[in-house]
């Protein structure tokens, strides 16, 4: 994640991948990133310049539907974030739940988008 997270903003983004090695091969080669690897099934991904993962692989059977990001905000109050997508028409889909670096929730937009907010918490 990177050093200085902004309150509800985009901070991250997740690609389901079928090859974390094809992964980092092509991205890394293509536009120059560096790669942490967080066990068997998830690699960081940093791009030149930045101060910290920009986002990650996950290891999937399949690409998300449509192939698409998985997109995450970050949240300097998590459990508030929760009860304001909840009372804006959002679904919680799973979550909060700790991950290494905090703790992360997933939710559906009203057009059932998934999207992922985290906090240092």
């Amino acid at each position: 994640m990177s050093a200085t997270p902004v309150h509800h903003s985009i901070n991250y983004v997740e690609l389901a991948v079928t090859d974390l090695d094809a992964a980092k091969s092509f991205y890394g080669q293509a536009f120059g990133w560096t790669f942490t690897d967080y066990g068997e099934m998830y690699v960081g991904f940093t791009a030149p310049g930045s101060d910290g993962d920009s986002g990650g692989f996950v290891l999937a059977e399949n690409a998300r539907p449509h192939g698409g990001p998985f997109v995450i905000l970050f949240s300097t109050d998590l459990d508030r974030t929760a009860d304001l997508i909840v009372a804006a028409g959002g679904a919680i889909v799973e979550g909060p739940y700790d991950f290494p670096g905090g703790r992360r929730l997933h939710f559906h937009d009203p057009s059932g988008n998934e999207l992922g907010v985290w906090a240092e918490e």
